[in-house]
C-alpha cells in the first residue's frame, strides 16, 4: 500500500469506529430510552462476563495433569478479589498473575 492509500484506509476505520460509537447518542439524545435498550444495558454486561468465562475454561481438562488447578485457582482469586476489594483492575491482574505463575510452576 502506497502512504495515501495508507492513510485514506485509517481515516475510513477511524471515521467508522467514531460513527458507531456516536450514533446511539445522536439518535437517542432527546428522548427516554427505550425499555429494550434499558433491559439490554442492564443484562449485557453480565451476559458478556459469563459468555467469556465459559469461553476461557472451555478447554481446560480435568483429567490430566495439571487437572486445571491453575484455572480454577485463578478463577477464585479474581471472584475473591473482587469481592473483597470491588476493583476490576485488580481483579484481573491479580488472577492473571496467578495463572502465569501457576502455569510454570505446575
Amino acid at each position: 500500500m502506497t502512504t495515501v492509500q495508507t492513510v485514506v484506509t485509517v481515516a475510513v476505520i477511524a471515521l467508522g469506529t467514531m460513527l458507531t460509537r456516536f450514533a446511539p447518542f445522536l439518535v437517542l439524545r432527546s428522548r427516554e430510552l427505550p425499555p429494550w435498550v434499558a433491559y439490554l444495558g442492564k443484562t449485557l454486561p453480565c451476559a458478556v462476563m459469563g459468555l467469556l468465562v465459559v469461553y476461557c475454561l472451555k478447554n481446560v481438562d480435568l483429567t490430566s495433569h495439571p487437572f486445571g488447578i491453575p484455572e480454577l485457582a485463578s478463577v477464585a482469586v479474581v471472584a475473591a478479589l473482587h469481592v473483597w476489594k470491588r476493583s476490576t483492575l485488580l481483579s484481573i491482574a491479580g488472577g492473571t498473575a496467578l495463572y502465569m505463575l501457576l502455569i510454570r510452576l505446575v
